[in-house]
């Protein structure tokens, strides 16, 4: 293993160093959080506010912040393990891989350290922007996260960033440049606020288009993750209005539904391992196919 580590740290190295790289994988939550501090966010504070005479615009807008920080952490998970993959490609392109042939390796331990590597990367700043949303609905918003809710919110973002980079793995051996990498990067990252419906609330699309949102494993990720960041600030701005509660969960996609089946949070931890083992085995095989 001490070879295996070796490479993940040379990985690892390659991929802090490049500083554009990093916040490139680091866009798409830069994206979302510019939107809402331009103009979504006050859009829908000011909605709610009209539709709950009974909660400040205080407690409104702490609501909307922990929905938004939730999606961020999200949409993280998904595009830094993408971005940890550039060194694969980078070293597929360069024929650095013959390099590494003449010298004594196997091809596994050379497949283990990129997707290890790659897997660091989504862990480590995954949790860095887990760290700051906390810090800020506290400190900004008066709305601290309780250890329990900290706890679970970081074993989300543990197995959601495995299953997410185990995914992008598998696409990513199909890529073969590093400027189809990058327009790869950049589409993926344009549209994952939508279909994670972290740009607009998932009850904002079309009942049709709401249904496949739901049954893709990002929507189903970031439902985890809006129920620990969300949960409490709803209850607040629901209190003196019953009945509320329930169609804010699903507008917001707290709950999530496939046609009439409400998605639970133990079919959604399972989806993520299942994604985790599957992809890392394909993904695996594929790769070492390509080191020759």
């Amino acid at each position: 293993m001490s070879v295996v580590f070796a490479i993940v740290g040379r990985n690892l190295r390659i991929f802090f160093r490049d500083r554009l790289n990093v916040f490139f994988s680091l866009l798409g939550a830069l994206i979302l959080f510019g939107l809402y501090t331009l103009f979504l966010g006050n859009l829908q504070t000011g909605d709610l506010a009209d539709a709950l005479p009974g909660a400040t615009t205080a407690e409104v807008q702490a609501f909307v912040d922990s929905w938004m920080f939730a999606g961020i952490v999200l949409i993280t998970t998904v595009t830094t393990g993408l971005g940890g993959l550039a060194v694969l490609v980078d070293d597929d392109q360069t024929g650095r891989f013959r390099d590494f042939l003449v010298a004594p390796l196997r091809r596994g331990q050379l497949v283990l350290g990129y997707l290890l590597s790659a897997a660091s990367v989504a862990v480590i700043l995954s949790l860095l922007v887990l760290a700051i949303s906390v810090v800020y609905l506290g400190v900004v918003r008066g709305t601290w996260l309780s250890p329990p809710e900290i706890g679970r919110s970081v074993l989300i973002v543990v197995l959601a960033s495995i299953a997410f980079t185990s995914l992008s793995a598998l696409i990513v051996s199909f890529v073969r440049t590093s400027g189809a990498f990058s327009g790869l990067a950049t589409i993926f990252g344009t549209i994952l606020g939508f279909i994670a419906a972290a740009y607009i609330p998932i009850g904002a699309f079309p009942e049709s288009v709401a249904t496949v949102v739901a049954a893709l494993p990002f929507a189903q990720a970031g439902m985890l993750l809006r129920r620990e960041f969300s949960a409490d600030t709803l209850a607040v701005i629901t209190a003196d209005a019953p009945g509320a509660a329930e169609p804010l969960r699903m507008f917001y996609g707290l709950d999530l539904t496939i046609a009439d089946w409400a998605v639970s949070a133990g079919f959604v931890g399972a989806i993520l391992v299942a994604i985790a083992l599957v992809c890392t085995g394909l993904s695996a095989a594929r790769i070492r196919s390509r080191i020759r």
